[in-house]
């Protein structure tokens, strides 16, 4: 079965997942993105990663705010067999996916039913999850609860970041897809509902969530560093400048949480300490403790709440 596809994605996530489609030799009809923006600097235009790719690959591209009636009666007349669904960042109105003999199916960052929502892989990482992994679901009305054909896992350690997490996620994603694709392609494909008592949400990153709390214990500080690197960064402030921490270690020392132990930028937590081994200043680069401290004076004994 040779399918006819339209592939609905936005940001550098996606990217793998259109590549594989297109070096595999499907047939994709068009694609859909989100609008291009302008950026405060110059207010030049950035059109997508995705739209970027699919101009390259000489494929349709269209970008609309929202699914209109034009985009509707172009489904109906150009009858794709498939939509493949990654990181769009819009929502699909109803009437698209009532199309009869018309599967959506959508690559999320989680194995389903855990994680649905808009930040799966930040929320794992803060709650300190050993595994994760991705799961291609069909599309239903209900947000990420569609019953799923394919989970991959991943395992997660001490020193996963979210930017690390999310390329690996991106890969194994896409390779996640074509299997897919192949499986769908052969009329094979078996859906597994998900068990909505074990359901989590994932809800968006709010600002206040990025600031480090001292109080907290150093393996959940270090969840929080690990889930906002390398954005949008967690972060502690000094001197009245805010300071992000990309990487640290969890050391057994104590002391009153937020106080500095040592001339190493080694500083106290609600339980045990973290030992600091990245961070950037407003406006600077990422640097080494070391180096950063060169430069930068906080000093054993300094309060960093």
């Amino acid at each position: 079965m040779a399918l006819k596809i339209i592939f609905m994605g936005t940001p550098e996530f996606s990217v793998p997942s259109l590549k594989s489609i297109i070096d595999s030799g499907y047939k994709i009809i068009r694609v859909y993105t989100q609008p291009p923006k302008k950026k405060s600097r110059g207010q030049k235009i950035h059109k997508s990663p995705i739209h970027l790719v699919a101009e390259t690959e000489g494929i349709e591209v269209k970008h609309p705010n929202y699914l209109s009636d034009e985009d509707y009666d172009y489904f109906l007349k150009n009858k794709p067999d498939l939509v493949v669904v990654v990181a769009y960042g819009k929502l699909i109105p109803k009437k698209f996916l009532d199309i009869r003999n018309l599967l959506f199916i959508n690559l999320h960052a989680s194995l389903l039913p855990k994680w649905r929502g808009a930040a799966p892989i930040e929320r794992a990482l803060l709650n300190l999850d050993k595994e994760t992994g991705v799961s291609i679901m069909k599309i239903t009305y209900g947000l990420d609860e569609g019953p799923y054909m394919k989970q991959v896992k991943v395992k997660i350690d001490k020193k996963t970041n979210a930017g690390e997490l999310k390329t690996k996620l991106s890969s194994i994603g896409a390779q996640a897809v074509i299997d897919s694709l192949k499986t769908i392609s052969l009329k094979s494909a078996r859906f597994v509902n998900q068990d909505v008592s074990k359901s989590t949400y994932a809800k968006k990153i709010e600002k206040f969530e990025t600031k480090i709390d001292w109080s907290k214990e150093a393996k959940d500080i270090l969840g929080k560093i690990n889930a906002f690197n390398p954005i949008p960064g967690a972060w502690f402030e000094y001197n009245n400048k805010r300071i992000k921490v990309l990487e640290a270690d969890e050391v057994i020392k104590q002391g009153r949480a937020g106080e500095v132990l040592d001339d190493s930028l080694t500083v106290a937590t609600g339980k045990n300490s973290i030992k600091i081994l990245k961070l950037q200043k407003e406006g600077k680069n990422i640097v080494k403790a070391e180096y950063f401290l060169a430069g930068n004076s906080i000093k054993k004994g300094s309060d960093l709440n």
